[in-house]
């Protein structure tokens, strides 16, 4: 009997990981780990649908494992969390390298200016349906998840971007009324980092925020997961609009997590 692609998705949400697959999320997915019991319910079935409907595929020589698909899965459907979703649907496939990776890149400087030339990279979107990262450097972003600094929260960050038609660090919002707080607290708030950045002061935010709007987005939803607690004190109304889009309370979590251990 066929059956349909929501009926799939509303089985696949209610099926609990395997005992082996759950023990790969659990040891490389630190904010698993802090999540309440329904929460970490909900997230293994959105690993399920998400590992059930896209593509991995090794490049440079490297064989794609559970463990490589179960770590990039977690954590790029930690931001899919209690929303409204459609498990990226513009993402077919998933390519993952050994370790870092030289392509061409184009950069769009402050300015207007564009750039071209060869980098070193840890993970990049692509237009056509691909994701591409680094191996080695998923790891690193999984094994800390207080560094501010984590490849896959960046690169799906993009692909949440992009579900608006255009990558402008202004996603599709739960509500339509959010969209002009949007624009005014995070134009106001990418535009202190370039002045900051220029200035010399001392930011919380990477300064690859300030490369544009899209990247200011991808680098805060990983400061979002990553540093909610210092997020929250040095940008308040910013953390609240992205506690609101990802529906989370990302700095009660960490400080619960955090005063549980003392």
């Amino acid at each position: 009997m066929f059956e349909t692609k929501k009926k799939r998705r509303q089985r696949l949400m209610k099926t609990s990981l395997p005992e082996k697959w759950l023990s790969i999320v659990v040891r490389h997915t630190p904010y698993y780990r802090i999540l309440p019991p329904q929460d970490q319910a909900e997230l293994q079935g959105l690993i399920q649908v998400f590992l059930a409907e896209k593509r991995f595929e090794g490049l440079g020589g490297l064989r794609i494992t559970d463990g490589i698909r179960l770590t990039i899965a977690a954590h790029a459907c930690i931001l899919l969390l209690r929303r409204e979703t459609d498990f990226y649907p513009s993402l077919v496939s998933i390519l993952v390298y050994p370790g870092t990776y030289v392509a061409p890149v184009q950069r769009r400087e402050p300015g207007g200016i564009v750039s071209e030339g060869m980098e070193a990279l840890a993970g990049q979107t692509w237009d056509k349906g691909s994701l591409v990262l680094s191996w080695t450097d998923v790891l690193r972003g999984a094994a800390d998840m207080r560094d501010g600094w984590n490849v896959v929260f960046h690169e799906f960050a993009h692909q949440l971007d992009d579900e608006a038609g255009v990558a402008d660090g202004a996603p599709l919002l739960p509500d339509p009324s959010m969209y002009t707080a949007w624009a005014r607290v995070c134009g106001r708030e990418y535009k202190a980092l370039i002045r900051d950045l220029e200035q010399d002061r001392p930011t919380l935010l990477d300064s690859y925020a300030a490369t544009n709007p899209a990247e200011f987005f991808a680098v805060v939803t990983e400061f979002f997961f990553e540093m909610p607690v210092e997020l929250k004190e040095r940008h308040a109304e910013l953390y609240g609009l992205f506690k609101k889009f990802y529906v989370q309370d990302t700095a009660s979590l960490v400080t619960a997590a955090e005063q549980s251990e003392h």
